[in-house]
């Protein structure tokens, strides 16, 4: 995922599984050669067939396109076969969260991979990422009392943020004026 359009497949890719109502997405983030997601598959879905479309689509795509300017990359992609793979073996490293701590946690570790990496100075900086889309949410509803006293939800949240801040995020599980208080991740 090296290059923005490779990256920008991805996201189209995950946009367009997440439109299906399988899982919800609370936060993302596309690295230069791998990926990070944190979702919540709904009641009686399981995540391994979502991910291995996500990853079939993507590399599919990717693939053709490749085979179809000849890239020299291709060379390296093949198996003992000569198959081609864009994805490596495996089924990537999937665990379940438990608590509150350990999510807000994994999404700490999400957000500021780039940062770590040292490719950005800030989370909000990588565009690839979903920190900029919680720094807005976070923004717009830490300062509404009348929302912090209520058990409801906002209505029609998913519509305010910055068209920057890229593909929108749900909220995570339990009650959402905790997470619209959170300090995000500076």
């Amino acid at each position: 995922m090296g290059t923005p359009a490779l990256k920008q497949v991805f996201i189209e890719s995950l946009r367009r599984a997440r439109a299906k109502g399988e899982f919800e997405l609370i936060a993302r983030v596309v690295m230069p050669e791998h990926i990070h997601l944190m979702v919540r598959p709904m009641h009686g879905v399981e995540w391994a067939p979502i991910a291995a479309g996500l990853k079939t689509s993507v590399g599919k795509r990717i693939l053709n396109r490749w085979q179809k300017t000849r890239a020299p990359i291709l060379s390296r992609l093949r198996d003992q076969r000569g198959d081609l793979h864009f994805w490596q073996p495996g089924g990537g490293f999937d665990r379940n969260v438990r608590d509150d701590a350990e999510l807000e946690k994994e999404i700490r570790f999400i957000h500021r991979n780039p940062v770590e990496r040292e490719l950005v100075e800030k989370p909000t900086d990588w565009e690839w990422s979903s920190a900029k889309f919680w720094t807005a949410r976070h923004e717009r509803y830490r300062d509404i009392r009348t929302w912090s006293q209520s058990r409801d939800q906002p209505e029609g949240w998913d519509g305010w943020w910055r068209k920057e801040a890229g593909l929108a995020c749900d909220w995570p599980p339990g009650d959402w004026r905790a997470w619209a208080m959170w300090p995000a991740f500076e």
